[in-house]
């Protein structure tokens, strides 16, 4: 069985860096992104075409350099993070999280009796296939599986003080996007009820021992969600290295001219 790296960093009084992981689903990657340095990768399966198959050899690659796994699930049941968690990851991240009560639904699917309600395997990644010993294993994935919310809904900043004192989950996850599309305000970061928004959040989270995170496009950006209290920010991910990547060496190559 694995401990969670973002755990241990979060307990100490640290932050996370998260790197993006949604177009290829190659574990070499992975790897690399663990041998980079980076705390955990965040398998995106909302937005992608994933199946739960590609995760195990992604969370072997986890396991291998010693980084986390935290998947985005689909939001179909208790399916979605069971089957996540039997695949190896470490951490799950719900999308959409809107109120309290679905807040204690995913906790209750998360978590192993007496915290929650999740059934029992015990012969996945999680339990070592099997060879660990089941009371130790649950008590193992109750301690170091760490659950994030997402708030990216105008409804769920109403109710963030609910949300927040639910027990059983560990971080809100802003997504700003959205965020900002459920105000009206599309894509404007800086808006006076988004920069309220990330307040409200920042507060219910330290109000109720929970920590909180969001994306960073750029360090500066990451600076400041440090500053603001923020435990998590993206770092970077593979459709931006690649997408600008492509866009840098085909802007530079075009230097070249045919002769004559």
């Amino acid at each position: 069985m694995t401990d969670s790296r973002v755990l241990a960093k979060l307990r100490a009084g640290g932050f996370v860096r998260v790197a993006g992981q949604s177009r290829l689903a190659d574990p070499w990657l992975t790897e690399v992104i663990g041998r980079i340095g980076y705390d955990c990768v965040w398998f995106d399966m909302e937005h992608r075409d994933f199946g739960y198959d590609v995760l195990a050899p992604v969370s072997l690659a986890c396991r291998h350099t010693g980084i986390d796994l935290m998947v985005r699930v689909l939001k179909t049941g208790y399916d979605a993070p069971m089957r996540a968690l039997e695949h190896g990851a470490n951490g799950i991240m719900v999308p959409h999280c809107r109120s309290a009560e679905e807040a204690r639904q995913w906790v209750e699917w998360v978590r192993f009796p007496p915290l929650g309600k999740r059934g029992l395997d015990g012969a996945g990644a999680d339990a070592d296939w099997g060879m660990a010993d089941t009371r130790a294993h649950i008590r193992h994935a109750n301690e170091q599986v760490f659950l994030a919310l997402q708030i990216e809904d105008r409804e769920a900043v109403e109710q963030i003080d609910e949300i927040a004192a639910v027990p059983g989950y560990d971080l809100l996850f802003i997504g700003p996007g959205d965020l900002t599309l459920s105000y009206g305000v599309p894509l404007e970061f800086d808006h006076p009820a988004i920069e309220a928004a990330y307040a409200a959040v920042a507060r219910a989270a330290a109000a109720n021992g929970k920590w909180w995170g969001s994306t960073s496009g750029t360090p500066a950006a990451a600076q400041r969600l440090v500053d603001r209290g923020a435990r998590m920010f993206t770092a970077g991910g593979d459709h931006g290295a690649l997408v600008n990547g492509l866009r840098s060496s085909f802007e530079a190559f075009s230097a070249v001219k045919q002769a004559g």
